[in-house]
């Protein structure tokens, strides 16, 4: 599999059908659209935020655990049809879905005990995974990397009401820490390769040539883990040159 990796707006989406369309492979996105406890969850950060300001104990946000499992079966299920076919690709990594649970924990939004109760769950549909097929190693996590000031700008964009800092300061914090996780995340990251793509300077959906690059970029390493033929590498990059 391909795995799509990065922060709230870093472009895994756009990517994931920029190089689902170039491989002819199949993309698996992230629920979204039809998720219907992401409002919620947002509204609970706000919530929660508001009552530790206060000073008051029960902080926690009661959508975090609940989104976070919704988002963990939703990925298990792709994860079980992306293995059917070389070379499909998710716009999101469960390992990261498993982040934002542990940071939801620290930040006091989840319990520890939903926390545990998250993780046991996390390993068991793991386990199944590697019983469903061994791991070859040779999978790849495409990490997109962008600071915060590319990140707001492209959440302002795409405008998704409840992203908006401007509707909910409390944000501001959360996505800051969100992207310290990110960078412990990268720095320790170990399952199978990594690209890294340097989002703020390649713009791979409106510059055709940063997107040729990256994908030049992927398609390179993807022959290195035997995924792509050079015969395969060679054709793509012709037909894009």
């Amino acid at each position: 599999m391909i795995t799509l990796a990065g922060i709230i707006g870093s472009g895994k989406s756009s990517l994931t059908e920029i190089l689902s369309n170039e491989l002819k492979s199949q993309p698996f996105y992230e629920p979204v659209d039809d998720n219907p406890v992401l409002p919620l969850f947002y509204k609970g950060n706000e919530l929660a935020a508001a009552k530790r300001k206060a000073g008051l104990k029960d902080a926690t946000n009661p959508y975090a655990y609940l989104l976070q499992t919704f988002f963990l079966n939703r990925r298990f299920m792709m994860m079980k049809k992306a293995m059917q076919a070389p070379n499909n690709i998710l716009d999101r990594s469960i390992y990261e879905d498993a982040m934002f649970m542990r940071m939801n924990t620290e930040m006091g939004n989840a319990t520890q005990l939903e926390y545990a109760t998250y993780q046991e769950l996390l390993q068991n549909m793991l386990s199944e995974l590697t019983n469903a097929q061994p791991q070859q190693n040779n999978d790849l996590m495409v990490m997109i990397h962008v600071s915060y000031d590319t990140m707001l700008k492209r959440i302002q964009k795409r405008g998704r009401e409840y992203e908006q800092i401007s509707s909910d300061p409390s944000l501001v914090d959360y996505y800051q820490r969100l992207l310290r996780y990110y960078d412990e995340f990268e720095k320790n990251y170990d399952l199978s390769e990594m690209l890294i793509i340097d989002g703020d300077k390649l713009d791979f959906v409106e510059n055709i040539n940063d997107r040729n690059l990256v994908l030049d970029l992927i398609e390179d390493k993807l022959q290195t883990l035997g995924n792509l033929t050079a015969a395969d590498v060679r054709l793509l990059k012709q037909k894009r040159h």
